[in-house]
């Protein structure tokens, strides 16, 4: 398996060893979630761009549908929470 080093602040490392932490692991899971996190920020970049081009830009109508809809998803939201 390749090797890496890798520099933690003095705190984090200090934190890491007090919990006695898998740092290895830890660190493989987060490159593994951000890998997967760019892949779909990069697909959702992808298909907006196919999109756009199949249908065109949203005109004014459409933006204010789409921020009044917002709005609306906004106060249901904050009404389940209280």
């Amino acid at each position: 398996m390749p090797r890496m080093q890798v520099y933690l602040t003095e705190p984090l490392y200090a934190e890491a060893k007090a919990r006695k932490l898998p740092v290895s692991e830890l660190l493989q899971e987060a490159i593994r979630v951000e890998v997967r996190r760019r892949e779909l920020v990069a697909a959702g970049a992808e298909y907006v761009a196919e999109l756009l081009a199949e249908v065109g830009e949203p005109g004014p109508a459409d933006i204010a549908w789409a921020e009044d809809l917002v709005r609306r998803l906004d106060r249901r939201a904050e009404r389940a929470a209280s």
